[in-house]
């Protein structure tokens, strides 16, 4: 699906709001921008075009003359990935002059697996106005998925069945952080309803990624679903192993043991002293692992490896490692400017919902700070067809 051309675009902006339109004179409420995308992506009347809100324009089409400057337009793209619209929108940002008038125009295309939420909220379009779906409405945009167009972790498990989910466990520790409160308490859905919506179900199969953070035994429908760690006492893979740990079960519970064991191994240097403050510096800093095996267990590939990530602790350097190599619009050269795509976006939404991916696409970004605020040196990539691999190295 492509964006309006220029003629259409000023078609469209000249037709007044509609399904497809909305004007915004600026950016300041930038939570009912947010509404907006997720309502144009969800396209419940299912016209399969692109919905614009065209910024900088007052409702009755005049100009509002807003300065349309680098920074508005990238605090724009930036809703795209900030986490609060889920999962993410397919969208464009552009600067442009219609009639004379200097805008912002945004294109959000329909998305392929709907519901989108934003804040746990799935919102639609009805005519020129922006609403919170109905469950019969929800219903209807579950209902439009087609499996073959999933990505590998959206995909259902035909020999598996909700029994085989801990739906116990999804209720107490996922719909919480995914759906609205008041949303929760209201809700009267079936759970298999309530499943599907958030694509952990589909036509009443799990889906991979829902097994693999919510099954029962995930690992036996996805073998290569757990973290191995080896702390080794040299510097090459053939000295000696200090301890040996594979992390298995559900997602939640290989994330958190992973997170402790990286604690448990990060060491203190001895006391320096700045003034009369005691300063204690640790050899690696936790905040920059905890988002590099983050990364790692999130953008992995499940379909086309049964290895496991690998975390390996030598004495200099620690090397984190994930089957399946770079994905979509990633390159060696713009990963490092923060360019993300995901191979798992269920995965991603469900790691964010339980708190493991506050900030989609600065993962890298805060990694990098943080090595370089402790005073370690920056994190080495490698890239093949097969894995990505990351070298953090101690402080010295």
């Amino acid at each position: 699906m492509s964006s309006y051309t220029e003629t259409e675009l000023a078609e469209l902006f000249g037709s007044g709001e509609s399904e497809l339109v909305e004007r915004k004179r600026s950016v300041g409420d930038g939570n009912a921008i947010r509404r907006s995308i997720c309502a144009f992506a969800n396209d419940l009347p299912a016209r399969g075009k692109p919905g614009v809100l065209f910024v900088g324009v007052e409702d009755d089409a005049t100009c509002a003359g807003l300065d349309v400057n680098d920074e508005l337009l990238r605090h724009l793209a930036q809703m795209r990935s900030d986490g609060s619209i889920q999962p993410f929108p397919t969208m464009t940002v552009d600067k442009k002059t219609i009639d004379g008038c200097e805008m912002a125009v945004v294109q959000v295309m329909p998305a392929k697996d709907p519901p989108l939420r934003f804040r746990g909220r799935a919102w639609i379009r009805v005519g020129p106005t922006v609403q919170q779906a109905t469950p019969e409405e929800e219903q209807r945009l579950v209902e439009r998925r087609i499996a073959g167009q999933r990505s590998f972790d959206m995909r259902p498990v035909t020999d598996a069945s909700i029994d085989d989910l801990d739906i116990e466990y999804v209720r107490a520790n996922y719909l919480p952080g995914a759906v609205a409160r008041e949303i929760l308490e209201r809700n009267q859905r079936p759970v298999v309803q309530q499943l599907s919506s958030l694509r952990l179900l589909h036509q009443g199969h799990p889906t991979q990624g829902a097994l693999i953070a919510f099954g029962r035994d995930p690992q036996f429908w996805a073998p290569g679903a757990y973290v191995q760690f080896l702390r080794i006492a040299g510097l090459s893979i053939t000295d000696p192993i200090k301890s040996r740990k594979e992390l298995t079960g559900k997602l939640e519970d290989v994330l958190s043991r992973l997170q402790e064991l990286m604690d448990i191994n990060v060491s203190v240097s001895a006391n320096v002293f700045t003034g009369a403050r005691e300063v204690r510096i640790p050899d690696y800093p936790i905040e920059a692992l905890r988002q590099l095996a983050a990364n790692a267990v999130m953008h992995r590939s499940y379909e086309n490896s049964n290895a496991p990530c690998r975390v390996y602790w030598y004495e200099d350097r620690i090397e984190i490692q994930n089957p399946g190599g770079l994905y979509g619009n990633v390159t060696p050269l713009n990963i490092h400017e923060g360019v993300t795509d995901y191979r798992n976006p269920l995965l991603a939404e469900i790691m964010h919902h339980l708190g493991f991916a506050q900030r989609f696409g600065l993962g890298i970004q805060l990694a990098k700070t943080s090595l370089k605020d402790n005073g370690n040196p920056p994190p080495e990539f490698s890239f093949s067809a097969t894995h990505v691999s990351v070298v953090v190295r101690g402080l010295t």
